[in-house]
């Protein structure tokens, strides 16, 4: 499970995550990531679950889902990072396996988009 610590709270976080922060696509969620030079107290991750995804109980599925996935991989994450993942309308029916894919395919093409907006 991914500690209240390192949970995303702030609409300034979402939002520069979102706006700022490097996009990496797959077929059930969507990687935004983004370093800020200014924080280094560990990486922040935030959900994003619409109601495109589906009804209350489809929508809690896959946000519990999501953060048992982003929790292993917060290790690989930068301590100045906010990554905020945002689920598409495919996550209902994917299973727990490919969500796990997905977001670790995802992260790791972040980082590596994040790295060259860095330079």
């Amino acid at each position: 499970m991914l500690p209240a610590a390192r949970r995303m709270r702030r609409s300034v976080d979402f939002e520069r995550a979102v706006r700022r922060g490097a996009r990496a696509g797959r077929s059930t969620v969507v990687v935004h990531l983004v370093r800020v030079p200014d924080r280094a107290d560990g990486p922040l991750v935030g959900l994003v679950v619409s109601k495109a995804v589906g009804n209350a109980v489809h929508r809690n599925l896959v946000k519990r889902r999501l953060r048992g996935a982003a929790a292993c991989h917060l290790g690989a994450l930068p301590d100045d990072s906010l990554m905020v993942l945002r689920a598409l309308p495919g996550a209902a029916d994917a299973s727990y396996e490919r969500l796990e894919r997905d977001v670790t395919r995802g992260i790791e093409k972040a980082l590596v988009r994040s790295g060259e907006r860095s330079r």
